[in-house]
């Protein structure tokens, strides 16, 4: 089992940046896949950026080139750099890990994700 908690959302105005933080509960890293999802209001969860166990990432073409994914694993804790906010990316954002023994990949679809967070919401003003 494996708790995670998200945090570092918050109110911010278009052209702000925001640093969100999920921490897990154990050194998970090294053995599970790991994504940022989001869910806008009245859409869909939907896949924001992914980084597999042997850190390769991906992300979403709407995010290309102002968010990056990372991890640190002396804190157990993989975080979203978000830079130059928008209006449409007002949501709340959850933290995911799947795991996946021997696989390192970047899952874009929610049901591929084993553990979730509470969720931090993320609200970008015009």
């Amino acid at each position: 089992q494996v708790q995670l908690i998200e945090s570092g959302g918050g109110l911010v105005q278009a052209g702000d940046s925001l640093r969100l933080s999920c921490e897990a509960s154990r050194r998970i890293f090294n053995s599970y896949n790991m994504g940022w999802f989001r869910q806008r209001p009245g859409k869909q969860r939907e896949f924001v950026a992914g980084i597999s166990r042997l850190r390769d990432t991906h992300y979403v073409d709407a995010v290309k080139g102002r968010f990056t994914i990372s991890t640190d694993d002396t804190k157990n804790t993989v975080s979203l750099q978000m830079n130059n906010l928008k209006p449409e990316d007002t949501a709340v954002y959850y933290c995911a890990a799947d795991f996946s023994p021997g696989y390192s990949r970047t899952p874009t679809s929610t049901y591929e994700y084993d553990y979730w967070g509470q969720g931090t919401q993320v609200t970008v003003s015009s």
